[in-house]
C-alpha cells in the first residue's frame, strides 16, 4: 500500500482516520486510530480502530463480512489525521447504508460488487442469498441468468425505465456471481472491450 507520511501520536494517543472509497472517492467514514490499531492496518491490509465506546480494538467487517481493503494512507501536514482509501467489501455504515454520510453515493461499482460477491464465495453469511447460489452450483447460477434475462426483455418492451433499470441491476448482478464462480474479473472484460474497439478502429483505418 501507498503511504506520505506516518502519523504522529506522540501527543495524541487516538487520531481521527477518515476512510475513503478508494475509486469513487466517496467518503465512507469517519473512525479512529492509536498505534495499535494502526499498526495492526499495516501489518493485515484492511482497516483497524479503536472503539471509543467499548475501548477496545475492532476489525472492521470481521462480523458482518464488510472488511476493507486499504489501498493508501495518507497524513495531514500535521500527521495527526489519517486518510485511508480502500476497496469495500460492503456498505460501511453500521445501518446498512454504503456511506456514513447522506450526501454520497448509495450504489457500488462494479469491482466492488465483485469484491463483495467473492467474499460472500469465501466466507458464506448464514442466510445469504449470494451464499446459496454458490452452493447450488454452475447450473443454478445459469439458470438464474437465464431467468433474470428474460426480466429484462419484458421489461424493456413494455414497462416503465425504473422497472427496466431494477431487472438490468438483477441481470448485472447474477453475472457478477458467474464471473466469481468461473474466476473472471471486470478488467478482463474491459480489456475484451478494449481490444474489439482497437480491431474495429483499425478495420476502419484500412
Amino acid at each position: 500500500m501507498l503511504m506520505n507520511a506516518a502519523p504522529d501520536f506522540s501527543t495524541r494517543p487516538l487520531l481521527p482516520a477518515v476512510i475513503r472509497d478508494a475509486r469513487s472517492r466517496a467518503m465512507l467514514m469517519v473512525a479512529w486510530m492509536n498505534e495499535e490499531s494502526f499498526a495492526r492496518t499495516m501489518e493485515s491490509g484492511e482497516t483497524w480502530f479503536w472503539s471509543r465506546s467499548r475501548e477496545e480494538l475492532w476489525h472492521k467487517g470481521a462480523t458482518s463480512g464488510n472488511r476493507q481493503k486499504v489501498v493508501a494512507i495518507a497524513t495531514d501536514c500535521d500527521r495527526d489525521t489519517i486518510l485511508v482509501d480502500v476497496e469495500p467489501a460492503g456498505p460501511a455504515c453500521h445501518t446498512g447504508a454504503f456511506s456514513c454520510f447522506g450526501d454520497q453515493p448509495s450504489g457500488i461499482d462494479l469491482d466492488g460488487l465483485l469484491n463483495l460477491v467473492n467474499e460472500r464465495k469465501a466466507n458464506p453469511p448464514e442466510g445469504s442469498y449470494t451464499a446459496k447460489l454458490f452452493a447450488g452450483g454452475l447450473d443454478r447460477i445459469l439458470k438464474k441468468i437465464g431467468e433474470e434475462a428474460t426480466e429484462v426483455v419484458i421489461a424493456a418492451k413494455g414497462e416503465s425505465k425504473e422497472r427496466l433499470v431494477e431487472e438490468i441491476a438483477d441481470l448485472v448482478f447474477h453475472l457478477t456471481v458467474l464471473m466469481a464462480e468461473k474466476e473472471v474479473g471486470f478488467t478482463d472484460v474491459s480489456a475484451e472491450l478494449g481490444r474489439r474497439a482497437g480491431k474495429r478502429r483499425a478495420e476502419g483505418a484500412a
